[in-house]
């Protein structure tokens, strides 16, 4: 953290993990031990929004300048003259998956389906699994499929009030105690792009060296995204506002959302854009 916050109960500072940002400024934080606490003053001059007022201030498509909108376009025309650039296997992957995470399959699919998908490549690289292959190892099986199970089953219907972002951050930061190890952005964001293959890109991570979806942001259509730590948005809140932008972005023409996301990966590559 940027400012020292001290565990109340251990007067340790050591593995101080900041959980959420307050809209009033300060910050839920979490110390090793399991003790949270809100840290900080609250900034009585910082505006405080609603939730729809915040999502409205995040960067969208009317924020891309012309010119960028224009480069994109000829990248997608160029693009889509080259073929399908997708593979047709995953749509039935995928289709299996709806079945396996259905209010009905998810209870009482086998637990190796569980473990499988979450290192499976089809459709989309989750990257490094190693903390979730080893929590599944240490917990057994019997357990971990219980916190994996919990853990997409709020994901995708937790409770009606709590709108999918943040649902997606209480998962992200661990507050939930059924919360899996190891099943965190890029396994969340994938059982998401499979229950939802519609609406959301097969981008797995909001920002990474590799390219995340901040970054494609910023290479493809010149628009800069908020840095996680500039702003006090979740990232659960980032991962699908961005989606949300880069697919009203990306239009249509593609033959699905993973079609669409191999575009971006595509044109993120391409020579720099205006200047």
């Amino acid at each position: 953290m940027s400012v020292l916050a001290m565990c109340p109960l251990c007067a340790d500072d050591d593995d101080v993990q900041v959980v959420d940002t307050l809209p009033d400024g300060r910050r839920r934080v979490r110390h090793r031990c399991g003790y949270e606490w809100t840290h900080g003053t609250a900034d009585a001059a910082k505006p405080t929004y609603t939730f729809d007022e915040l999502r409205s201030r995040f960067p969208g498509p009317a924020d891309v300048d012309p010119k960028w909108l224009h480069r994109a376009g000829v990248l997608k025309a160029e693009y889509l003259d080259r073929g399908p650039g997708f593979d047709p296997a995953v749509a039935a992957y995928w289709a299996e998956y709806r079945q396996i995470f259905s209010a009905d399959g998810l209870w009482s699919c086998d637990p190796q389906a569980l473990t499988d998908f979450a290192n499976s490549e089809v459709g989309a690289r989750p990257a490094n699994v190693s903390v979730f292959n080893s929590a599944w190892n240490d917990m057994g099986t019997d357990v971990a499929a219980a916190y994996t199970r919990n853990t997409i089953d709020y994901l995708l219907r937790g409770p009606d009030d709590i709108p999918l972002e943040d649902r997606l951050q209480h998962l992200l930061s661990g507050t939930k105690p059924f919360s899996m190890p190891g099943f965190k952005e890029a396994l969340l964001t994938r059982v998401l792009c499979v229950m939802h293959p519609e609406r959301f890109l097969s981008i797995l991570k909001y920002t990474t060296e590799a390219g995340g979806k901040r970054e494609i942001a910023r290479l493809v259509y010149g628009l800069e995204l908020p840095a996680p730590e500039a702003v006090n948005w979740t990232l659960g809140r980032l991962i699908l506002w961005s989606n949300d932008v880069l697919r009203a972005l990306v239009g249509e023409g593609f033959t699905n959302q993973q079609h669409a996301a191999a575009f971006l990966w595509w044109a993120k590559d391409q020579p720099a854009g205006p200047a």
